[in-house]
């Protein structure tokens, strides 16, 4: 990926923007969209990421943070499921920058906002495997 095509995916994502976002929806969107976002926000940071997985992390984050959604976010129930879809692609398609590290930031992150959180919650398989 050149630097120019990278341009674009950075445009749509803004870390200030980031942040408004997950604040203010924090308790609406419910514990397993924040982490997801969280450990895509965290795997940015990893050293081992390629301009193809950061331009899908940005894409993303960068669709979780649109006021314009497929389905908008204030639908109780459903309004955050397309942003769940498109942060649970993203994180399956980077997984090799998904360390145990990032997990911990983005969980340790979730707690000083939400509280204790249950594990079952938020899993993230990043085997493929089914944990129901």
């Amino acid at each position: 990926m050149t630097p120019d095509e990278l341009e674009r995916f950075d445009r749509y994502f803004d870390p200030a923007g980031f942040w408004r976002k997950v604040k203010s929806v924090a308790r609406k969107a419910g514990a397993k969209v924040l982490y997801y976002a969280l450990v895509l926000y965290y795997a940015l940071k990893s050293p081992q990421i390629t301009a193809r997985d950061r331009a899908l992390i940005l894409g993303a984050l960068g669709y979780f943070i649109l006021p314009l959604d497929l389905v908008p976010d204030f639908i109780p129930g459903i309004g955050f499921g397309d942003d769940l879809l498109a942060l649970g692609v993203a994180i399956a398609k980077v997984a090799r920058c998904i360390t145990p590290d990032v997990r911990d930031m983005a969980r340790n992150k979730l707690e000083e906002w939400l509280g204790p959180v249950n594990p079952k919650e938020i899993v993230i398989d990043l085997d493929g495997n089914r944990k129901d």
